[in-house]
């Protein structure tokens, strides 16, 4: 019975061990939980009105206006931005999101993706880990965003990818990320980056009239890469957040796995040892009745 009172103790050990180090992460992901959810709440709000009036100034521009970056083409060559965390150990989160993206490919552009049309801009070491050992075609150039992350490296990954559909190598951008809502909820979500969308007036909706100063060709050249750099730093800061949020989650289920497995072991290990004693008892009662014998 000694070795199996020793094997039982020495899981104990492990998982007590183990569950300091899932609430020591869990305490870890709350602290930067809180940093990342205040970034992106007060980010959120004006991305969404600068996307808003983007689409508004695309939707009313009459042709005297080029605008490349709404330009609607046949779609030849696409590129998917995915999002993905650089660490593990936050659940479903990062096999959701590459799951979204294969998803996205297969329902929209699988005729493009069997030509080899189709590349992958991974931002977040485990998405580019993916689909790199499963020889999708991978651009590798922003896949360390979050080491230091700022607004000038998102901005790069933007650029570029504004760039690509400008020179005409894409004809579509797909980004692929998670929606932070609370540190138990993320919503993964895809949604177009580039064209830029136009937005379909309702029946009997006018359309919004803008005064453009100085001149609606400059503005629409300044304004508009500024607008997507934002969106792109929002889709990051959501990212950031959902991950820390889903990190605390399955840290707190660790523990509290953890808890149940103690339970369970405790109990092994108390009924173990109440075997061995009897047995002793058993023993030194026999012995003793072999010398009255």
């Amino acid at each position: 019975m000694s070795g199996a009172l020793k094997e039982v103790r020495n899981r104990i050990k492990s998982v007590q061990s183990t569950q300091q180090i899932t609430k020591a992460m869990k305490m870890v992901s709350a602290a930067k939980l809180r940093r990342a959810q205040d970034a992106i709440t007060q980010m959120r709000p004006y991305a969404q009105k600068l996307q808003e009036m983007l689409s508004n100034i695309v939707s009313n521009n009459d042709g005297d206006v080029n605008v490349s970056l709404a330009d609607h083409r046949p779609v030849e060559n696409v590129l998917i931005i995915i999002v993905t965390s650089d660490r593990g150990l936050c659940g479903g989160y990062n096999s959701n999101l590459i799951k979204l993206a294969k998803q996205v490919i297969k329902e929209k552009y699988q005729t493009q993706f069997e030509k080899g049309n189709v590349q992958i801009l991974p931002i977040g070491k485990k998405g580019y880990e993916h689909f790199s050992k499963n020889k999708y075609k991978v651009i590798d150039k922003f896949w360390d965003i979050f080491t230091g992350l700022s607004f000038e490296k998102v901005q790069a990954a933007a650029q570029y990818a504004m760039n690509a559909f400008a020179h005409k190598e894409f004809d579509a951008i797909e980004l692929v990320y998670s929606e932070f809502k609370n540190a138990a909820t993320q919503m993964f979500v895809d949604e177009p980056f580039l064209p830029v969308q136009k937005i379909e007036p309702k029946e009997g909706q006018k359309k919004a009239d803008f005064i453009f100063e100085p001149g609606k060709d400059v503005l629409i050249t300044e304004l508009m890469p500024k607008i997507l750099n934002t969106q792109l730093f929002k889709a990051v800061l959501d990212a950031n957040a959902s991950e820390h949020g889903a990190r605390m989650t399955a840290m707190d289920k660790a523990s509290d796995n953890a808890n149940e497995l103690l339970k369970a072991l405790k109990i092994s290990y108390n009924r173990a040892r109440q075997a061995a004693i009897t047995t002793e008892l058993t023993e030194i009662v026999s012995g003793a009745a072999a010398l009255q014998g």
